[in-house]
């Protein structure tokens, strides 16, 4: 499988995506599915930005190959083309909804099966479990590959970030403007590689003046207290703590979404503002919609997608023209 999956686009802008944990089908269709995704809501909310969305080079900062291997190796099984239908089928349904005023509660409390179980478990759990390390109960049950990836003693969380880190390199070394998408435990990846792009002396040296214009995470544990005390940087004095090569920052929390049971970020991050690392820090609750094995999937990647929030952070982004 291909660690780089790129489409050219002609506008000198790049969307980045960086996939987050468990079994994933190939790049080429896992980029596939998120363009698809992203193209229908920037048409189903902004047409008139359609044209501008198609211009972008995409690429996606592919690891699933890496995490597969690892989930196989410890007795995981796979069935990719069960996966790739599944997914397809619940892009489809998402697709038929065909105005942004539908993406609401209404719509979300007729989901087959859904629950907030998780999001309660989570909830109540979560100090108790924070003090063992990952706070979510339901991800430290079955997260093993976040588990390798904070592991010192494993090279996974190493080969991880250099791909993510090829990937949006590359697209900085075109000069591209960037906004970069993380889902799910893709997020504490991403985090990790912006702040070694700001701080690591043997990376940050070659980008000293580039920055992202967007960043945009989806699902993100990264409010998670147990989680921030092992991101990169974590340990260091406030100059060197956080990223400094992002200027706006969105954040998106779905409804019952187990990965991000603390769903605000602009308060666990407030002093990349006091210290005028970040332009802004901006936090959005919703619904998604998602449906997958037939039932409700408020973590899924396609829901984040084509939710009409992430139509207007693009629509917005395409429409603020070039930087001189």
């Amino acid at each position: 499988m291909s660690s780089r999956t790129y489409t050219s686009g002609t506008s000198g802008r790049s969307l980045v995506i960086v996939h987050g944990r468990d079994f994933k089908p190939s790049g080429k269709d896992l980029l596939e599915l998120a363009d698809t995704a992203l193209a229908a809501g920037v048409e189903r909310d902004y047409p008139e930005a359609l044209d501008g969305y198609r211009s972008l080079n995409k690429e996606l900062a592919y690891y699933g190959d890496l995490t597969n291997a690892f989930l196989i190796e410890r007795g995981g099984h796979y069935d990719e083309q069960l996966d790739i239908g599944d997914r397809r089928n619940a892009l489809h349904m998402l697709r038929q909804i065909d105005k942004r005023k539908k993406f609401g509660i209404q719509r979300y409390d007729k989901l087959p099966g859904k629950s907030a179980i998780g999001e309660f478990a989570a909830d109540i759990a979560a100090p108790v479990l924070g003090v063992v390390g990952f706070a979510n109960p339901l991800i430290a049950k079955v997260a093993k590959d976040v588990g390798a990836y904070w592991n010192p003693k494993s090279d996974y969380g190493a080969q991880v970030r250099q791909r993510v880190r090829t990937t949006l390199c590359a697209a900085m070394d075109r000069g591209d403007q960037v906004m970069l998408i993380a889902h799910g435990t893709g997020s504490i990846v991403a985090y990790d590689v912006i702040w070694e792009l700001s701080h690591d002396p043997e990376i940050s040296a070659q980008y000293p003046e580039q920055k992202l214009d967007v960043w945009l995470t989806l699902g993100a544990p990264l409010g998670d207290s147990a989680v921030r005390k092992k991101l990169l940087g974590a340990k260091e004095k406030v100059a060197k703590r956080y990223p400094r090569i992002v200027l706006s920052w969105h954040n998106l929390s779905a409804e019952d979404d187990y990965a991000c049971h603390d769903n605000t970020l602009a308060d666990d991050f407030k002093t990349m503002l006091k210290e005028k690392l970040v332009s802004s820090i901006r936090d959005y609750q919703i619904y998604n919609l998602t449906v997958r094995y037939g039932k409700s999937n408020p973590h899924s990647s396609a829901g984040y997608y084509i939710h009409p929030r992430v139509s207007q952070i693009i629509a917005d982004w395409l429409a603020q023209g070039s930087v001189d």
